[in-house]
């Protein structure tokens, strides 16, 4: 007779509602002695103004263009964009070889003039400025592109090239890979049980407090059941909304304060820049009616262990499903008992 079953140190799979897909969670793994990559933390004093940086006030891009004296969001054609609005439209098969051409266009949203500043560091009322911008990006290109997608990658373990606090947003025509895969799991639970699936997960979470890290009345942070990445989280709001650019203005700023409690809780949890990939995912511009979606937010970071440690994503990952060493619960734990005040605000009223 085998030993009773513990969720805290055996392994187990969790399914993902979302997309459809099974995640492998192997907590005994958390044990193992650490052997291998080390990074190095992202702990260096930037000033408020570099005169290298191509997305500071007043510099010149790459391109030749000069960034005007902006004081809150700047938003600006991606000099490298991903899209191009005049990509000829074509498509082919030939038996297994296809493909289709995309048009879209890719922008850089900077978040704050403030070179040093990232977005836990900024005030309610600088980061109610950033979701104003992110819902009128949705709006704009949106009443031109099937999706809009706004995301930020935060550090250069992320594959971020610059350090000035930035996001980006692309627009294309056609639905990406995972949001189509989640269009249809949506559409499936709301057909089945006439509610949308994320207000139905939200009041669960909410009801059974293992999982969440923080909220307000408008918004909630848990880290999802299902997470892949060690302190993944999933933003969802507490009323029914479909789009950035519907939310209303108290909706916006308990939104603007929720982000500060979530990346705060982040930087804190090993007293560096916390390293993320953070995305919005609004329902699909197809002038068709979504009732089945909600507007969420995933934050994936990589930091598995310390602030030199990071989760890869590789072998089994890459060949079989996604794989964690933490239960969602424990990480949940972990970034609730955090203060939501930044470590560096706390060091200098100490000091």
């Amino acid at each position: 007779m085998g030993t009773p079953f513990d969720p805290t140190n055996d392994p187990h799979r969790r399914y993902n509602p979302l997309l459809g897909e099974w995640v492998l969670v192997s907590p005994h793994r958390a044990k193992r002695p650490w052997q291998g990559q080390s990074e190095e933390p992202n702990n260096e004093q930037k000033p408020g103004y570099d005169p290298t940086c191509y997305l500071c006030p007043s510099n010149t891009r790459v391109n030749g263009e000069v960034n005007p004296q902006y004081t809150g969001t700047f938003v600006f054609e991606n000099d490298f964009a991903a899209l191009k609005k005049d990509t000829e439209v074509k498509s082919e098969k030939n038996g297994l070889f296809q493909f289709e051409t995309e048009q879209g266009c890719s922008r850089v949203i900077c978040f704050s003039p403030d070179h040093s500043k990232t977005l836990p560091e900024l005030t309610d009322q600088e980061r109610s400025d950033v979701v104003a911008c992110w819902k009128e990006q949705t709006r704009e290109l949106g009443a031109s592109y099937r999706w809009v997608q706004v995301f930020e990658n935060k550090g250069a373990m992320m594959g971020c090239s610059n350090p000035h606090p930035h996001g980006q947003v692309w627009a294309q025509q056609h639905l990406p890979s995972d949001p189509a895969k989640k269009l249809l799991q949506l559409k499936q639970y709301f057909s089945e049980n006439h509610t949308p699936i994320l207000l139905d997960y939200a009041e669960q979470e909410i009801a059974k407090d293992e999982r969440v890290v923080c909220k307000n009345d408008d918004w909630v942070v848990v880290v999802p059941y299902w997470a892949a990445w060690p302190f993944e989280t999933l933003l969802l709001p507490r009323f029914d909304v479909q789009s950035m650019h519907h939310l209303n203005d108290a909706q916006s700023t308990a939104l603007a304060q929720i982000l500060g409690d979530i990346t705060s809780r982040y930087d804190n949890l090993f007293e560096t820049s916390f390293p993320y990939s953070m995305g919005w995912h609004s329902a699909p511009f197809d002038n068709e009616e979504h009732p089945h979606w909600t507007l969420h937010a995933h934050f994936f970071p990589p930091l598995l262990r310390s602030a030199s440690v990071r989760k890869f994503m590789v072998g089994y990952e890459m060949m079989a499903e996604a794989q964690r060493d933490l239960t969602p619960e424990q990480a949940a734990d972990r970034l609730k008992a955090l203060s939501n005040v930044h470590y560096k605000q706390r060091e200098n009223t100490n000091g």
